[in-house]
């Protein structure tokens, strides 16, 4: 493993970095660093947030920009305010014990004056947002000719946010013989415009896949109906008692909704948009980077440019349509190498998007369900025992109070006090979660009606039973339980063909369905399940599977299947291998 002294960084820098904490170079940083060291020529750099960007381009920058000289030098562009304040803090940071620059933030939302003022004063370096960078060109307060480095950070945010123009505007100012540096963790066209147009034959660096997400993410979805989503989204927040989290939604109005409510309700939350002052979103963030609030709600365009470590979930309130705004929110979390959430709230009609993100960011999605009632209690009962554990004791402060707490607690036998103090937490929790109901039950209900408009996900089987076999979607889904053990909730789309049928389950029950039907014969016949590709058939390849078979009836009414070997036993209790049988008169061999 390299070090930072091995990538040909100045000693006096390496020091710096050193005495900051770090020690080993993440992979973008210790690709891109020798490149930009040179100084030679156009830089793109493609990586996901949190993977430490800031230092891949920052680092050789400082070596590269003089100090003796009071020209601006280097101009570094980010999309929003927080991200141009967290570069040049970070600058200023790797420089204290190196070289001492003049380094200026320029965004708007504070005193422009002032700004102007510092920048005349002599700034090497400039990191700027691109709206007040050119309100202060238009006032002719800064000068871009004796720019040697421009740095496009978060482009390809630049750019969703309607920066295009001002970019051209920008870039138009400085000189054709600089080195401009473009790091990005998405590349669509827009990002290989500004390539072609501004950049001359660039040295390109992608680490991980282009367009996969950060692997220390958990990729999860919970489907819920649209009326139940901010019940499931409490449910999902008292499950986890620990969470430091972010929570999307789509516009400021359902924002400060969502904050308000969380707020009334008690959680620690609060939210970031628009419609806020910059006095107002200093404060918040001021509260959130301290992590005196547990719980951010902030739309997309509010959130860019967010860098908080040891943010653990990401929960999208509603799944963005765009793919670069799901990236580019996920990776709020998981950043330096730490693991992190991604919780993505949808309905039945939403799960083709998280299939097509799953698709492009080749990383697989969970299934989550929405915890029950009595789940959550049990989190939190366990939640309050680890404090317990873990509370720090301050035997000297504490020791004159004891004797009256003991005297107060003589009658009490060890196991009633423990009893009592759990049930202070328990019995908020059990008072408002009694009788609560399963908000994932109405997707089961789909099945139980018998409706084929089931959600698509998971493994597609096929499987040699169909209409002409008098079998229905609730009797097919009785056979899938019966048979191997998989319920419901875990099954996906159904399609019933006349002499065969498609369903899909959820991929970790796959193998239950190939072991369940492993020699299973029904009134001679033997019953045969495929995995199978999700596009669907035209029927002609399939339709022969099981000719010459024979057909078979279910017998009775035409409900099809009614459970092998007379149903279920009690208790819930799957049926031995040697009672199968019943209406479908079927046998394990």
């Amino acid at each position: 493993m390299k070090s930072f002294a091995s990538l040909g960084l100045s000693q006096g820098l390496v020091e710096s970095v050193q005495q900051l904490g770090f020690e080993t170079p993440t992979p973008i940083q210790e690709k891109a660093i020798p490149v930009l060291l040179t100084g030679s020529q156009d830089f793109v750099g493609l990586a996901q947030t949190g993977t430490g960007k800031t230092a891949a381009f920052g680092l050789p920058l400082l070596d590269r920009v003089d100090d003796k000289s009071k020209d601006t030098q280097a101009l570094v562009l980010a999309p929003t305010r927080e991200l141009g304040l967290q570069i040049a803090s970070d600058l200023e940071n790797f420089s204290e014990k190196f070289k001492n620059f003049n380094i200026v933030a320029v965004y708007g939302g504070a005193s422009i004056s002032e700004q102007i003022r510092k920048v005349k004063k002599g700034a090497q370096i400039i990191v700027a947002t691109p709206g007040r960078l050119i309100d202060m060109i238009d006032r002719r307060a800064i000068k871009l000719d004796t720019i040697k480095y421009v740095v496009l950070d978060e482009a390809d945010e630049m750019l969703n946010m309607g920066f295009k123009e001002d970019l051209d505007k920008i870039l138009a100012f400085t000189p054709d013989d600089k080195n401009t540096w473009l790091f990005s963790a998405t590349m669509p066209k827009e990002v290989r415009a500004i390539m072609k147009n501004y950049m001359s034959n660039p040295f390109e660096l992608t680490v991980g896949e282009q367009n996969t997400g950060n692997q220390n993410i958990e990729h999860c979805y919970v489907v819920t109906q649209d009326r139940d989503r901010h019940l499931a989204l409490k449910r999902i927040l008292d499950y986890t008692p620990d969470i430091f989290g972010l929570i999307f939604c789509r516009t400021r109005i359902d924002t400060q909704k969502v904050a308000e409510m969380l707020m009334k309700d008690g959680y620690n939350a609060d939210s970031l948009h628009g419609d806020l002052t910059q006095q107002q979103r200093d404060r918040v963030m001021m509260k959130f980077r301290s992590r005196t609030l547990q719980i951010l709600v902030a739309t997309d365009v509010a959130a860019r440019g967010i860098d908080v470590d040891d943010i653990t979930h990401v929960i999208h309130l509603n799944i963005p349509d765009e793919m670069e705004f799901y990236t580019h929110r996920s990776g709020r979390t998981a950043r330096a190498g730490k693991k992190g959430v991604s919780i993505a709230m949808i309905n039945r009609n939403e799960l083709g998007k998280v299939k097509q993100i799953e698709r492009t960011l080749k990383s697989p999605f969970k299934k989550m369900l929405v915890p029950t009632g009595p789940e959550v209690c049990q989190k939190q009962l366990l939640n309050l025992m680890h404090k317990v554990h873990e509370v720090k004791v301050n035997e000297e402060e504490i020791a004159e109070f004891l004797p009256a707490v003991y005297e107060e607690f003589k009658d009490i036998t060890k196991n009633d006090l423990i009893k009592r103090f759990a049930s202070i937490e328990f019995n908020r929790f059990l008072d408002y979660y009694r009788n609560a109901p399963d908000l994932n039950q109405e997707f089961k209900r789909a099945a139980e009606d018998g409706r084929e408009d089931r959600y698509s996900t998971g493994t597609r089987f096929f499987i040699n039973v169909g209409k002409m076999d008098n079998i229905d979607v609730p009797g097919l889904l009785e056979m899938l339980d019966d048979y191997c053990g998989v319920q419901k909730r875990y099954v996906g789309k159904i399609d019933l063909k006349g002499a065969y049928s498609f369903f899909e389950i959820e991929k970790e029950k796959a193998d239950e369905i190939l072991k369940g039907f492993e020699n299973v014969t029904i009134e001679g016949r033997q019953i045969r399940v495929e995995v199978t590709e999700r596009k669907e058939s035209s029927g002609r390849s399939r339709s022969s599977s099981g000719s010459g078979k024979g057909r078979y009836s279910g017998g009775g009414k035409s409900g099809g299947y009614s459970g092998k070997g007379g149903g279920k036993s009690s208790g819930g209790k799957r049926s031995s291998s040697s009672s199968r049988g019943g209406k479908w008169g079927g046998s394990k061999r």
